[in-house]
């Protein structure tokens, strides 16, 4: 299965989704690989540590490779690299992914990660994480992608950018992905005491858009997990977050 977090909007939890589902995922002995397209890489040093950028492989590397007319093009396995976390792998990201854009774009390159990925072997689960915005990457992703999961956090500036969001997925599902499914929207960050985002959630509902019933609450525990470089399942299991996330991966996973 190849999923894609995604929303156009910044700071709303995507990275911590990405990382936190695809551990969980490997934990639950799924061979997982995390792809990294946002050029700030932070699901990359999320995995690897803060030198996770100097991977000596990265999908920027990948992208690259595709741009030659002279080059066998290598497996995307090979630009993957091992973390510390049995059975999961990433395609890091790099600085050099914001300087390929422009000639990715003008060589119509839009395809090649669907078909790498395709041709993947070796990996039971696929998590892919995304810039904030629609661009190249972004397109690729959901072109490539079998599920989409789409974080949304409970302000109305959040919704309005949801409502364009949507339309824009259903979009490249007719144009380029007739296979694509948006898999849910993904409450993060929810605060169940506070009127507003309740009432946030119950009109979403109400209009028929494809809430997921399990939402992910706020903790410092979160900030902890991305200080030390430790997806929630492996820095404290029992937490409240943690249980969230697990029953979140269970709803899609089953």
């Amino acid at each position: 299965m190849k999923r894609v977090v995604f929303n156009q909007k910044g700071g709303v939890g995507k990275t911590t989704i990405v990382c936190n589902l695809a551990a969980i995922a490997a934990a639950s002995g799924l061979r997982t690989l995390v792809i990294d397209l946002d050029t700030q890489g932070n699901s990359t040093q999320y995995l690897l540590g803060s030198g996770g950028l100097k991977a000596d492989r990265s999908i920027a590397d990948f992208f690259e490779a595709t741009l030659s007319f002279t080059l066998q093009m290598p497996p995307l396995m090979s630009f993957a690299t091992n973390t510390p976390f049995e059975n999961l792998d990433v395609v890091a990201s790099s600085p050099k992914l914001e300087e390929l854009i422009v000639k990715l774009e003008a060589k119509q390159k839009i395809y090649k990660l669907r078909d790498a990925l395709k041709k993947l072997k070796g990996y039971d689960a696929v998590f892919i994480d995304t810039p904030p915005a629609l661009n190249f990457y972004s397109r690729s992703a959901l072109i490539a992608a079998d599920r989409v999961l789409i974080p949304f956090d409970c302000d109305e500036f959040a919704r309005q950018a949801l409502y364009t969001l949507l339309d824009n997925i259903q979009e490249i599902r007719a144009d380029h992905n007739d296979d694509l499914a948006i898999e849910g929207i993904v409450v993060n960050q929810f605060q169940a005491r506070s009127n507003l985002p309740q009432r946030l959630v119950n009109e979403l509902k109400a209009e028929g858009r494809p809430v997921l019933e399990q939402t992910i609450g706020s903790s410092v525990k979160v900030k902890e997990s991305h200080d030390r470089h430790l997806p929630l399942v492996h820095l404290e299991r029992s937490h409240r977050i943690t249980q969230e996330y697990l029953a979140l991966y269970e709803s899609i996973a089953g």
